[in-house]
């Protein structure tokens, strides 16, 4: 049985709804505090799902977790992950997703559970020397929310070789898209308070819900990049929960030592994108093209720190894993407009 944190998380949502359905015969053990999660994002009538309102730096909470299943693997997703915040608001963070994670880590420790998937971020990376960018790019964040997930990459470096945890950090591009496929009734997706990503904002201002007049922010329209706009790398939820349930057969396959880094044999880090950049005009674009609406947009100053491009070489997760994309930029975009149509959270 697994553990996951951050279940009731966007990202950690969709992958706890993958994993039951490709995994008939499992159960499966998942923990948010929803601070940040919502409980709806969960099947409660599922009875493979042991769902526990906890938050994973509460030793007294995540031990009695752990004592009552036999778990074999976590996947990890629990965090903050808002850079502007992280910027304004260090220590939360700092706290929130390293001191927090450490004494969760210690609990896992102590449970004698040594297998973990750990949610990174090409945050890491900070600005790129060249894209697209592979696990060999140096990692220097220009923000506190990457300089936490690297230090709980170096953690897990140091836990594999003092303790012998085997690990997987998966580093997620930008992350977007919904469930394509839900039942009637239990539709997933993509719900922020506040909203920063740009394809449920394009969406939400193509929409013009109760006439508010949304109009999209556009940062910039002279970059280095084709069109003058910001280049990301936008990777559907759904091919992010495919990869983590291929990380969790790696970790458990004889042939794990034999793929993993030189300095431990026990860890490694994996990119995770489409290797197929995508401007903000674009983005917008495919936004009209699916919604058949104008998406109405204003040009403003550049963000700080806002690299020209942001685009995943993702050939070790495409080697290591077997594991392929499926979704392109349309089909993600078409799966989030279908989502705000349906939104129930």
């Amino acid at each position: 049985m697994i553990l996951v944190t951050g279940a009731a998380g966007y990202i950690g949502s969709h992958f706890v709804r993958y994993y039951l359905k490709q995994n008939p015969d499992s159960d499966l053990v998942a923990v948010d505090n929803l601070s940040l999660g919502n409980a709806l994002s969960l099947d409660s009538g599922n009875r493979r799902l042991h769902f526990y309102n906890a938050a994973i730096g509460d030793p007294t909470a995540v031990d009695k977790i752990f004592a009552s299943h036999q778990i074999d693997a976590v996947v990890h997703f629990a965090a903050n992950a808002y850079v502007g915040e992280s910027q304004t608001k260090p220590f939360k963070y700092f706290e929130n997703n390293v001191c927090e994670t450490l004494r969760f880590l210690q609990s896992m420790q102590q449970a004698q559970v040594k297998k973990i998937v750990f949610s990174s971020t090409c945050a890491t990376f900070g600005n790129p020397c060249y894209v697209p960018i592979d696990e060999k790019h140096p990692q220097k964040p220009i923000n506190t929310y990457g300089s936490t997930k690297l230090m709980l990459e170096e953690a897990l470096r140091a836990l594999a070789l003092s303790v012998q945890v085997k690990y997987v950090c998966l580093r997620y591009f930008n992350a977007a898209g919904a469930d394509p496929n839900p039942p009637e009734g239990q539709e997933i997706g993509e719900s922020h308070e506040p909203e920063s990503h740009l394809i449920p904002l394009a969406i939400s201002a193509a929409l013009n819900r109760d006439n508010k007049n949304i109009r999209l922010k556009v940062f910039g329209d002279d970059y280095a990049t084709a069109d003058g706009t910001c280049v990301r790398d936008y990777v559907h939820v759904n091919d992010l929960a495919e990869a983590h349930c291929l990380a969790l057969k790696l970790l458990s396959s004889d042939s794990f030592s034999g793929d993993v880094e030189e300095s431990n044999k026990l860890g490694l880090a994996l990119n995770l994108g489409t290797a197929h950049g995508a401007s903000v005009k674009e983005v917008i674009a495919a936004v009209e093209s699916v919604t058949g609406k104008a998406v109405p947009f204003d040009l403003v100053d550049r963000r700080p720190g806002d690299p020209p491009a942001l685009v995943a070489d993702y050939s070790k997760a495409a080697k290591i894993l077997g594991w392929q994309p499926q979704f392109d930029l349309n089909q993600t975009v078409e799966s989030a407009y279908n989502w705000e149509l349906k939104r129930r959270y």
